[in-house]
């Protein structure tokens, strides 16, 4: 049976304060992903590196953000997540204030990676405190630990927008950099995780939870984990292509600067939509979390994918219209940041919460394997003159992960319960 021990919900809703710090922190840490686009054209008009030479830090920074986690989610599993929040807040303030005085792309990628170490640090440690504090509503507390993330940004892209043209990209990054880092480095002395007796009773029997802890070398041999693995490569390829070129599209389009009027707001398209996106970004992982508790896992991942697949579509056939490009944009991250949600709680149910932060951070580590899509991205665009092509190839992979959540891993993980239950039987039999 596993360690933890269901009981009474911790007194004086002490899993709420927990989860609400956890928000907090990586709201922190959004920008150095998805306030990135904002400075790749200043970057680049600064000292010519190219986009495609200037996106490889995006790659990186991804790459050491999730490759990274299964380690930070050990020391977390062990030590708790006080400390290793702490640090990855250092880390996060440490990279943007290098950003600032960054001359050469080497140093670039070495910032690029220190970001990614202190932003996979607090991500992982955040949603694996939420997985262990509300095994009821798992779904919910990974989905609004990760809106955090998804949506933490929006409110700082205006006005990261507006420094950047009246101070400059390198005077942006330090102050950014400095504020996020210090708000980390103190809220992180909160966290803690749930002791013996703390955490509420299990979900409903629908969503398959096991009541049985795996430890990561049992996850790396099930066949579940590595399609849920190939899945997530599939579905996060296209968000982190989107996430990392929406401005050079936008560009490309000939329409970040028009001015777009929606819901009684004007603000050039680019601005808008990046402000739109971060928002549903974040909306999304709690709804569809939400919704995975209630319908299944993979039932809400054949609807969010589908959606992301049609949207996807849809923005490279209509999105060169300013307004379309606002609002179709926006309906792509909406249909794709619930995988952040989705993917932990799946992970979680499957092999139990005891090593929830590690087991979800070796998951997590396909994000990194989708980044490396990401300046190929940029390649297949230059080669075939447009975007076209590449909005195509994600669509289809959406397709393809949405078709696979019915028709793979479901009755995969039905064998997979029903054979735990077997077993269990066969052990209380004796």
């Amino acid at each position: 049976m596993s360690d933890a021990i269901y009981g009474r919900p911790a007194p004086g809703a002490t899993r709420w304060v927990q989860l609400v710090v956890g928000i907090i922190c990586m709201s922190m840490i959004a920008n150095l992903q998805y306030g990135w686009t904002l400075f790749v054209a200043p970057i680049d008009a600064k000292f010519g590196w190219g986009r495609a030479a200037i996106q490889v830090a995006f790659s990186v920074f991804v790459l050491t953000e999730t490759w990274l986690v299964p380690i930070e989610g050990w020391f977390v599993d062990r030590y708790g997540p006080r400390i290793v929040v702490v640090i990855g807040g250092v880390l996060c303030g440490i990279s943007w204030m290098l950003n600032s005085v960054v001359d050469s792309l080497f140093l670039l990628y070495v910032s690029a990676a220190i970001g990614g170490i202190g932003a996979g640090a607090v991500y992982g440690t955040c949603v694996g405190n939420a997985l262990k504090w509300f095994p009821d509503r798992r779904g919910l507390a990974a989905g609004l630990t990760a809106a955090g993330f998804g949506a933490g940004s929006a409110l700082t892209i205006i006005p990261i927008s507006k420094m950047i043209a009246a101070s400059g990209y390198q005077a942006t990054f330090l102050a950014f950099g400095i504020g996020q880092g210090l708000i980390v480095f103190v809220l992180g002395w909160i966290l803690r995780a749930p002791q013996r007796g703390e955490v509420a009773a299990p979900a409903p029997s629908h969503l398959r939870q096991t009541d049985r802890d795996a430890g990561p070398g049992q996850v790396l041999q099930s066949p579940i984990f590595w399609v849920m693995y190939a899945m997530f490569v599939l579905v996060g390829a296209g968000g982190l292509m989107a996430t990392a070129n929406l401005a050079p599209i936008a560009k490309d389009f000939k329409i970040d600067a028009v001015p777009v009027s929606l819901i009684g707001i004007t603000l050039p398209a680019l601005t808008f939509a990046l402000s739109i996106d971060r928002i549903l970004n974040g909306v999304t992982r709690p709804f569809f979390g939400w919704v995975s508790d209630n319908i299944g896992r993979e039932n809400t991942m054949f609807i969010a994918f589908g959606i992301e697949a049609v949207g996807i579509w849809a923005l490279s056939t209509f999105g060169q219209d300013p307004l379309h490009f606002v609002i179709l944009s926006g309906l792509v991250f909406f249909a794709w940041g619930e995988i952040y949600s989705l993917f932990p709680s799946t992970c979680t149910d499957v092999f139990g919460s005891k090593f929830a932060t590690v087991n979800a951070g070796l998951l997590y580590t396909a994000k990194g394997t989708a980044s490396l899509l990401v300046p190929l991205a940029n390649v297949l665009k230059d080669y075939t003159g447009s975007w076209h092509t590449v909005f195509i190839v994600a669509a289809i992979m959406n397709a393809v992960a949405a078709a696979m959540a019915l028709g793979v891993l479901k009755p995969m993980r039905a064998a997979h319960h029903s054979a735990a239950q077997v077993r269990a039987g066969g052990m209380a039999a004796r």
